[in-house]
């Protein structure tokens, strides 16, 4: 479960951050957010997102892909997708010792946890294609499906029988969603 701890600017923001390793935070509109640890489905559903996603776009020169990074979407939020695709011309932007990114990933995706609550999900959504993020997917781990939002577009909802693709980030790039969702057992 999320917990509020207090208000702080963006600077008190970036100290904390390099406090405490094993806790994680996001900042929403000055609000600290102290993150729970991800459970192992969390982290092997996010480690194969990762690895799909990571060769391609690089091969092609499109830009890189990263697990919890912190990006700064406004003056005072900060958030944390479990996976982001961020575009080669973004990275020109980026020093390699950053420890929060200026602006929005192309491509947030947020692994949903017991935790989280609906209106949190919609929150961090809104709050990323406000920024500019080109896609959010929204994974459901339980329901073993993918909702994908755009900017302007009705949102797109993917079951495990499905492929999951993007063509205007990822030209050619496609994963059945068995192979995310499968469990070894």
């Amino acid at each position: 479960m999320t917990q509020s701890l207090h208000r702080v600017t963006l600077e008190d923001f970036r100290n904390l951050q390099q406090g405490e390793e094993a806790v994680r935070y996001e900042l929403d509109e000055g609000e600290v957010i102290a993150m729970t640890p991800a459970s192992y489905e969390h982290n092997r559903i996010r480690g194969r997102l990762e690895q799909w996603l990571r060769d391609h776009p690089e091969a092609q020169g499109l830009g890189e892909v990263v697990a919890e990074m912190n990006f700064q979407l406004s003056a005072n939020v900060v958030r944390t997708p479990d996976v982001s695709f961020i575009t080669a011309e973004h990275l020109r932007d980026v020093h390699p010792k950053d420890s929060i990114l200026q602006g929005a990933p192309a491509l947030a995706v947020e692994i949903i946890s017991p935790s989280n609550t609906a209106s949190e999900i919609v929150r961090k959504r809104s709050q990323y294609l406000a920024a500019g993020s080109r896609a959010v997917w929204v994974v459901y781990p339980e329901q073993r499906e993918i909702e994908i939002f755009r900017p302007g577009d009705r949102p797109l909802i993917l079951g495990e029988h499905d492929s999951l693709a993007d063509e205007q980030l990822f030209p050619g790039l496609s994963m059945p969603l068995s192979y995310l969702f499968a469990t070894k057992r």
